[in-house]
Parts: structure tokens; C-alpha cells; sequence
């Protein structure tokens, strides 16, 4: 590893990150593309003609990082005059072509679909496509194009807080609108143009209708489908999140675990290849080859695409055999992807899987060298373990962060599940090409399936011992950092134990503790008023430090699935939730908030100027009772008709009177 800190492609990402970063929250850069890339153009000349060493160094730090800008700014399709949106006019049609099939909604089949034409000129940028469940008997597929006169909405931001925002998701996916279909209000064109991703898709629904003669059950078959094509759409949520709880989710995503488990494979049945003539260089070709022939079947998904280009750089290099070439590989590899996709840097996938590699390449060979088994079988199951634990280590903190839960059996599920990946990979290879062919026997079928139903039962049972599941535990985006750097200077110190890596461990530890102990005390000192959204009912919650007491109609099932307020909980660190009656009115930060239900009572003696909240659509005159207690602000939540939020809307706007609607605008905070 020291050799890796000396490789300047390492620096070069370091900075190109930064650029990405930095131009993605600022949007710093706005001119057009023809200076950005002459001032790109002139830093790069400047690199090569200045001799001195330190100074040419810093402005190829300066270069990259204005790489990664340019790198935002060039893949964002909004900064192109041919943008669907700058042409949008009274009563225009579009034609889409669907780019990517999504995991349908409870209402809705949902597509990632490209503009790519407007009225009659062509364009660019992609969209989020709804189409209502059962308005077409014909499902669309990829590349199908459409005819329609669209409305197109912008996403909504979440409604309450703390909540995955999937608005922020989709953006970084350079997609900012969406369109929903009620009926058949589209005209499907007649085109026989193909993508790759068109005919990727084709493929695969070839394989997935000779697949289906073979009666395996629909849990078998989504399995199947997401291991070899990549295809989750079909899992069942309680399997879904049966992986999840035994820390076993990234089986069912086809990712680098896969690709690097084909990758052993080929390199295995094409060892003997190696001693004909060019034998390296015609072996790297075989398997680079087959590993995008596997990218293009499943369907050639940011993960999967990711995946095999790591591998990739990993076969060329390793035809090199020189040392280091998996470390260099790795960070080649996340150069290149950078380069070309800067948005996977904010891809949760992307972050866990280098991070996953980066801790096995730092930490595995030392735990690893702990202990040297004397027998083969042994120290197979104790490679396989020390990896597991080497790559926890890596993703640790950024799981956390992200799930808010650990899955304490994770080493089990890896144990007995991924000796036999490979076994189940090849298997499945198998099906799939005698399946297509026709030739497959029904008793090698019912085998095949059988073992990856003892696979899910397996996972499910893991899933649900609940002692050693961890679960809600949050920690704040400065805490997850903080937790690298101690888990960072804490490896470092028991791998080389020098009393310079001591101080800085034992620094660490006091930083983290005083990480922990300000949020703590924020949390405890904190206070807000929360009017939550929630569609048809009322949620106002009152956070007193650790306590949150809410008045609330939903009833007590409902109240304790309730997503908003167990999220919230679980982020804000609070201890207690109690069930409270405000009587229609609360004191809060020197602030009076009036309560309107369903009574229409308003008419409270001395309250001067009150924020308003609207509940249950009350029969009031609202221009009366604006006139009588003449409010600072009117707010209505979610339990109030969306008739009368429209009319209370307008008559706000009439009297100049601040107007929040949490179905529109999310949650009112007051803290």
C-alpha cells in the first residue's frame, strides 16, 4: 500500500472527486464549452512547459480538479441548447423512447424515458415515465418510442423530514421531471431502430420466456433473474428485505462480487491458453471479451457497467504481472469511470463498492497473516473470512450512515453463501444456455431451483434472529467521517503499532468523543414544532430534547408504522414518543399556533397575531376569521380536502397573508 500513495493517479482522482463535488453543489461553472475547454487546454500546456517540479505538480492538481468540474458541467444535459425543456411551448407533443425499466409502483409501471423529440425538433434529456397500471395490455419494453401531449411535473422533494429524497436521487441521475399516463393517451410508434440497451433487453426477455417453461417458482425465478440478469424488479419485498437483514443483499445484485467470481473462473478455464504464442494478450482479450458479453445480457446497469470496467482494468493489468497491479487497477479504474460518469460518485453502489475494495486491499492481507492454516479446506474458509471482515471494515460507517442498521450475522450469510457463488453462477450460465436451447431437462431445472431455494431459506432464517440484527442506529454525515478517520488511524496503528500511530489513534478517539458528545447535546437541547404531512390525516409533534409528543388521529397500528415518525425518531435521536392533546392551541418559541379542526372554532380571547394551522377541512369564512385574529400565517397539513386548499390558497394571496401547504411544501418547522 505504501507504493499506492505514491501512484499519481491516486492525487489525481483526489482532486478530480473534489472538482465533482464541488461544481455539483455550486454550479460554479456556467460559461459555455468553448472556455471551459480552452482554459483546460491552457493549464494542460502549462503542465508540460513549466520545469519546475513543485509548481508543474500543483497545476496538474489545479487541471484535475477543474477536470472534475467540467466533467459535471459537460454531463448535465440541461447546459445543451438542445435540452427538451428550452423548447417547451402552448400545447406541444413529445416522442419518447423508453430507456430503462423500472421497479413498478403500486399504481404505476415506471420508465426511465429519453425526449427525443419536441414538436418537430430533436432533443435531448431523460424523464421519469408513469404509466397507470392495466391502462395497456401490451407492456412497453426498451426502445419503444411514444407519441403524446405531456404534462410535465416537476418531482416532489420529500414531505417530511429526514425522509429519502428521491427528487435529489433522480437529479443526480440527470432526470428533473416526470410524466404520468392515466390511460391510453399515447400513440406507440412503429420503429425498427435498436440501442444496445434495446437489444440487451431483447435478449434477455428471450432468455426469461425460456426460462419460465421450466415451472421453477416466482421467488426461484426473481432470484434467478436478478444473480445472472441483473433484473430485480421482480423480488418480492419481503425477500428483499430478508437479504438486507442478513447483510446478504449485494447477492442479489449483480455487482463486483460477480464479476470478480467470473473473473477467477475465466481466468482459471483459460489458464492453459497462456502457453501458445501472445497466449497473455489473446487470454485478457477472451475475458475482457466475455465479461462485457455478461455486462450487455444484464442489461448494462450503472452497477453492472461499473463492476466490469474495474475487472477490466484488473485483467489487463494482471496479464502485466507486476506488483501492485490490483491496487493500481482499482484506482485506474475509478479515474476512468470518473472521468466518463462523474454522477456515480454520488452513487450509494459506487461509494460502498470501492470503499468495500479499497478496505480489502488495505486490511486483508494482515488479518489474513495472523493466522496460516495448515490445511487447504481451512484456509479457504479463512481467506473467505478475512475478506468479509476487511471489506466491513471499508463500508462500516457509510452502511450505517445509510441503512441505519448492521446485520451482526453478515459473516454467516458470506460463509456459506458465496463458497458456493460460483457453483451457483456457472449452474445458472447453464440453465440459461440450455434453457434457451430448448434442451434443458426438467430434473436439472427442479435441481437448480431447489438450490436456490435453499438459499433464500437459508437468508431468511438468518433474517429473522432478530438478537443479532442492530438496528436504528444513526449517525449524523460529520459523525460517519469522523468514524473513518478512527477506523483509518486505529488499522494503521495495530498493522505497523509505532508510537507516532498511537498518539494519532488515541487523538481520533478524543475527536470522535467530542463529535459524539455535541451532537448529544444538541439533541438533548433541541426544540421544534413539526406540522407533519401526512395525506388525510393530522400529525403535530412538539420535540422537547429526547421527547416528542404528538397529537395524531392515525390509529395504533398505523401510528407505529408510521415511516415519517419512526424516521425522524430514529435520526434525531429521540427516546420517547408520547401521545398528547394540544386543545387547539400550542406555545411555542414565543410564537401562539392555533389549531382549526373539523369545529371551526376559532374565537380565543387576547392571541395576537397566531400562525394558523388548518385541520379536517373546517367550514369557516376565512377571509372572517383572517379579518378577526388576523394571523402571521396560515398553514393547512395533509387531513384538510384539496378543493379547499386550493380556495384557501387564493384567498391568502388575496390578503397578502404567507400560505404553507405540507402536501406541497413539506413539513412546517418552528424551532
Amino acid at each position: 500500500m505504501k507504493r499506492l500513495y505514491h501512484y499519481i493517479p491516486l492525487h489525481f482522482v483526489v482532486f478530480l472527486i473534489i472538482g465533482i463535488c464541488f461544481q455539483f453543489f455550486t454550479q460554479f461553472w456556467k460559461s459555455d464549452f468553448l472556455k471551459i475547454l480552452l482554459f483546460l487546454g491552457v493549464l494542460a500546456m502549462l503542465v508540460f512547459l513549466i520545469k519546475n517540479k513543485v509548481i508543474r505538480t500543483c497545476i496538474a492538481f489545479v487541471l484535475f480538479f477543474f477536470v472534475g468540474v467540467s466533467s459535471v458541467y459537460l454531463n448535465d444535459d440541461r447546459n445543451y441548447d438542445s435540452y427538451y425543456q428550452h423548447h417547451l411551448k402552448d400545447n406541444f407533443t413529445v416522442v419518447l423512447q423508453i430507456h430503462k425499466i423500472l421497479k413498478p409502483g403500486n399504481y404505476y409501471q415506471k420508465y426511465e424515458a429519453t425526449i427525443i423529440k419536441v414538436d418537430d425538433l430533436k432533443t435531448l434529456g431523460t424523464v421519469l415515465l408513469n404509466v397507470k397500471n392495466d391502462s395497456i395490455s401490451n407492456p412497453l419494453k426498451v426502445d419503444d418510442r411514444l407519441f403524446l401531449k405531456p404534462i410535465l411535473k416537476e418531482l416532489i422533494p420529500p414531505l417530511n423530514p429526514h425522509q429519502f429524497n428521491y427528487k435529489s436521487y433522480l437529479a443526480k441521475q440527470g432526470i428533473h421531471h416526470q410524466i404520468f399516463i392515466d390511460e391510453n393517451k399515447f400513440l406507440r410508434l412503429n420503429t425498427k431502430a435498436k440501442t444496445v440497451f434495446g437489444l440487451s433487453a431483447t435478449f434477455r426477455n428471450l432468455i426469461q420466456k425460456g426460462l419460465e417453461k421450466y415451472h421453477f417458482k416466482p421467488d426461484e425465478l426473481a432470484v434467478i433473474n436478478a444473480l445472472l440478469l441483473g433484473q430485480r424488479q421482480d423480488i418480492s419485498k419481503e425477500l428483499i428485505v430478508d437479504y438486507q437483514r442478513a447483510g446478504a443483499i449485494h447477492i442479489l445484485a449483480v455487482s463486483g462480487l460477480h464479476v470478480g467470481v467470473i473473473l477467477w473462473i475465466l481466468s482459471f478455464i483459460f489458464k492453459p491458453v497462456e502457453r501458445i504464442k501472445y497466449g497473455k494478450f489473446i487470454k485478457t482479450v477472451i475475458i475482457v471479451s466475455l465479461l462485457w458479453m455478461f455486462a450487455f445480457i444484464a442489461g448494462l446497469s450503472a452497477s453492472v457497467v461499473r463492476a466490469v470496467t474495474m475487472f477490466t482494468f484488473l485483467a489487463i493489468g494482471l496479464s502485466f504481472r507486476r506488483k501492485n497491479v490490483v491496487e493500481f487497477s482499482f484506482i485506474s479504474s475509478m479515474l476512468f469511470l470518473l472521468l466518463i460518469k462523474p454522477m456515480f460518485l454520488f452513487d450509494v453502489g459506487f461509494q460502498l463498492s470501492y470503499l468495500a475494495v479499497f478496505g480489502i486491499l488495505w486490511t486483508q492481507p494482515k488479518i489474513y497473516g495472523i493466522w496460516k492454516p495448515k490445511y487447504k479446506i481451512v484456509n479457504f474458509f479463512w481467506q473467505l473470512l478475512t475478506v468479509s471482515l476487511a471489506a466491513q471494515v471499508g463500508i462500516l460507517p457509510l452502511s450505517i450512515y445509510y441503512f441505519q442498521q448492521f446485520p451482526g450475522l453478515f459473516l454467516a450469510s458470506n460463509l456459506v453463501i458465496i463458497p458456493f457463488l460460483g457453483a451457483i453462477l456457472i449452474g445458472g450460465i447453464l440453465v440459461i444456455i440450455t434453457a434457451v436451447l430448448d434442451v434443458l431437462p426438467q430434473f436439472l431445472a427442479d435441481i437448480y431451483g431447489v438450490v436456490i431455494s435453499w438459499m433464500n431459506g437459508f437468508v431468511s432464517w438468518v433474517s429473522h434472529q432478530e438478537e443479532f440484527l442492530f438496528k436504528e442506529i444513526s449517525i449524523s454525515f460529520s459523525s460517519m467521517l469522523f468514524w473513518y478517520v478512527f477506523l483509518f488511524l486505529a488499522v494503521s496503528f495495530f498493522l505497523k503499532k509505532s508510537s507516532k500511530g498511537l498518539i494519532y489513534f488515541l487523538i481520533s478517539i478524543l475527536f470522535l468523543q467530542s463529535v459524539f458528545l455535541f451532537e448529544s447535546n444538541e439533541n438533548k437541547s433541541k426544540k421544534e414544532l413539526i406540522v407533519f404531512h401526512k395525506s388525510r390525516f393530522s400529525m403535530i409533534g412538539k420535540r422537547v430534547g429526547g421527547q416528542l409528543f404528538i397529537e395524531h388521529n392515525l390509529d395504533i397500528v398505523r401510528f407505529e408504522n408510521e415511516n415519517s415518525i419512526k424516521t425522524y425518531r430514529i435520526t434525531e435521536g429521540i427516546d420517547e414518543v408520547k401521545k398528547t392533546n394540544f386543545k387547539n392551541f400550542i406555545q411555542f418559541s414565543k410564537k401562539n399556533i392555533l389549531l382549526i379542526d373539523s369545529l371551526g372554532v376559532y374565537n380565543v380571547l387576547g392571541m395576537k397575531e397566531p400562525v394558523v394551522v388548518l385541520q379536517y377541512s373546517p367550514k369557516i369564512n376565512l377571509t372572517r376569521m383572517i379579518a378577526s385574529i388576523k394571523p402571521s400565517q396560515i398553514i393547512a397539513d395533509g387531513s384538510n380536502y384539496k378543493s379547499d386548499v386550493i380556495l384557501w390558497e387564493k384567498t391568502c394571496l388575496k390578503h397578502q397573508i404567507p400560505f404553507h401547504y405540507t402536501g406541497q411544501n413539506g413539513a412546517f418547522i418552528i424551532d
